[in-house]
């Protein structure tokens, strides 16, 4: 099984899920699967395969009432991503001062 930033990174690589989601954020409450479709021009089947990855990540949460199934966009699981890459930053940050430093040595 994938581990949850695996799921998190396959989940907003696909532009279209990236819409579905901030739409969902938008929205700030929850959508049903037909008003999601709606707003794409994709078939509903299409919309529930994008959405079940988004789910997978632990981005959207979703509610049966009846017969319809509604949508709610979870940010937090993205906090994980934005702690990966707080690691790197120091790496970068050195690397960008090592330049700095290497593109400034002559002219001293």
């Amino acid at each position: 099984m994938q581990d949850n930033i695996t799921n998190i990174l396959k989940a907003v690589a696909d532009p279209k899920r990236r819409e579905i989601f901030h739409a969902l954020v938008i929205a700030s409450s929850a959508l049903s699967i037909t008003q999601i479709s709606g707003r794409f021009e994709m078939s509903r089947q299409g919309v529930t395969k994008h959405i079940k990855t988004l789910e997978q990540a632990g981005l959207v949460g979703i509610t049966t009432k009846g017969r319809e199934r509604f949508c709610a966009a979870d940010a937090k699981p993205l906090q994980k991503i934005t702690e990966w890459v707080k690691f790197y930053e120091k790496f970068w940050d050195s690397s960008l001062k090592n330049l700095d430093s290497f593109l400034n040595e002559g002219k001293s």
